[in-house]
């Protein structure tokens, strides 16, 4: 979530000019806040260009959603917004890393069960060394965003990343056989969006397509060919999940 009022109290977000580019640092420490230079150019996005991807993307969320994998609860996580969820837009191909665009939620969309046009935005560029990503849209971008392009780069036939609280699969990461980033590394920083490339390269990752995140509480990620293919990949692994939390009762 990115944090910042004016004197009025309210919100800065959204900038009151349309097109301004306005880079923000939110705090570094807080749980689901913003903690890369987001660089961020405020305007409508393109219903005709992107209304199918995002409806396509906004109906898995809503399954999300539903599931309980993600949401807002005043009971869960200090009652912070929680899950978020991508698509890679092309061009496809030979693009550079760090350059392979993607439509994600915006910060502080986790208490909306339907989501719009609106609820989205676009990341044209991020850069893990510099802990910097660059946006357009109505809102500004999710805070694992970092996380998402991460993926993208080392998974170049991704089509979907869904960023999922399951507590059960969090919970059986190692009955599950799941790769878990390192407990240090948390979300939303390039240590675990660098995290999440030693894991794709090192292990089962790639075939698997879901991971535990260790340093995140309950945090788990799952992409695919489409979001269809993450959801059921997710899906899957919370009903192992639940199976074996079973028959340890």
């Amino acid at each position: 979530m990115t944090r910042g009022a004016g004197a009025s109290g309210r919100p800065r977000w959204p900038p009151p000019v349309p097109d301004a580019t306005v880079p923000v640092m939110a705090e570094p420490r807080a749980e689901g806040v913003i903690r890369f230079e987001a660089v961020h150019q405020a305007r409508p996005l393109e219903e005709r260009v992107l209304g199918e991807s995002v409806r396509a993307l906004a109906a898995w969320r809503e399954i999300l959603a539903r599931l309980g994998l993600l949401g807002q609860d005043p009971a869960r996580y200090g009652g912070l917004g929680y899950g978020n969820v991508s698509a890679r837009l092309g061009p496809f191909g030979e693009v550079p890393r760090g350059r392979r665009r993607f439509l994600v939620t915006g910060t502080q969309t986790g208490d909306r069960r339907h989501v719009t046009l609106a609820d989205f935005c676009v990341v044209e560029q991020y850069d893990l060394a510099r802990n910097r990503v660059r946006s357009t849209g109505p809102v500004p971008p999710s805070s694992e965003s970092l996380t998402h392009g991460a993926l993208y780069d080392v998974a170049p036939a991704a089509r979907a990343v869904l960023h999922a609280h399951a507590p059960e699969v969090w919970r059986q990461a190692r009955a599950l056989g799941l790769p878990t980033t390192r407990a240090g590394a948390q979300n939303g920083t390039p240590e675990m969006a660098v995290e999440v490339q030693r894991l794709h390269r090192e292990g089962p990752l790639a075939a698997l397509g879901i991971l535990v995140m260790g340093g995140h509480e309950d945090g788990v990620l799952a992409f695919g060919g489409s979001a269809g293919e993450a959801g059921e990949i997710l899906v899957r692994h919370l009903a192992r999940a639940l199976v074996l939390a079973a028959g340890a009762r």
